[in-house]
């Protein structure tokens, strides 16, 4: 099947944030290969081009101006949150931008995307993906990182399992947990982003909340028992509030 006939026959829409980092494009040229059409999110300046790997348009963004991304996330179906940094820094402003960027921009994107899905009047469910990574809980030798890292899977836990019954039915979410791939942030990861990028799309697409895409077995004990936690944590809550 042509890809042009696959997009009519899906007709959604993709977003990604970070779609000009190697995961991104990855992440890109496979969705328009299955027919999907891809909204780009980027902070360079000099991403604009567009051919039949790019998205089939870019959007120029700023981490603390979510909001006035609302009118282009009306416009998509699926929102993959994928950008971030790495920085070793010691310096607090470096604790300062892993916070905003890895974090606090991927809450604000989030809250963003639920509001917008609670007035959806399409009968395609509004999905978001969000990449986390493993230094959620293990160590990634990079404090700043693994701090935002924490952050950002802790609320998008506590997200998931505070829905209430009205959202569930119109919004999904799903957690990806990322092991090390290679990209400009980490040249020696293990994993290759063609590799990760098929894998988003072969998992992300099941029911399932939680995907997790690492070479460590630990993380596939880890991560699910800790969402079982907190899973338990938020009924309690529910139940006692």
């Amino acid at each position: 099947m042509s890809s042009q006939a696959n997009k009519m026959k899906n007709g959604k829409t993709v977003g990604i944030t970070g779609a000009s980092g190697s995961l991104g494009k990855e992440l890109t040229k496979l969705f328009r290969q299955k027919g999907y059409k891809v909204i780009g999110f980027t902070h360079s300046k000099t991403d604009s081009e567009l051919n039949h790997e790019s998205p089939n348009e870019w959007i120029k963004w700023e981490c603390g101006k979510e909001s006035r991304l609302k009118k282009h996330l009306k416009k998509i179906d699926i929102l993959i949150l994928n950008h971030g940094i790495y920085n070793l820094s010691r310096e607090n402003s470096n604790f300062e931008n892993s916070i905003e960027i890895n974090a606090l921009s991927k809450f604000k994107f989030l809250n963003l995307f639920e509001d917008i899905a609670q007035n959806n009047q399409s009968f395609i469910k509004k999905e978001i993906w969000i990449n986390t990574s493993e230094a959620e809980i293990l160590p990634a030798l990079n404090p700043s990182y693994e701090i935002s890292k924490s952050l950002i899977g802790q609320l998008v836990s506590f997200k998931k399992n505070l829905l209430d019954k009205d959202s569930k039915r119109k919004f999904i979410i799903k957690k990806i947990i990322l092991g090390p791939f290679k990209s400009k942030l980490n040249p020696i990861g293990i994993m290759s982003p063609q590799f990760v990028s098929r894998k988003i799309f072969d998992l992300a697409n099941s029911k399932r909340y939680l995907v997790i895409i690492s070479p460590n077995p630990l993380s596939y004990l880890l991560f699910p028992l800790k969402e079982f936690l907190n899973f338990l944590y938020c009924q309690i809550i529910y139940k006692y509030k």
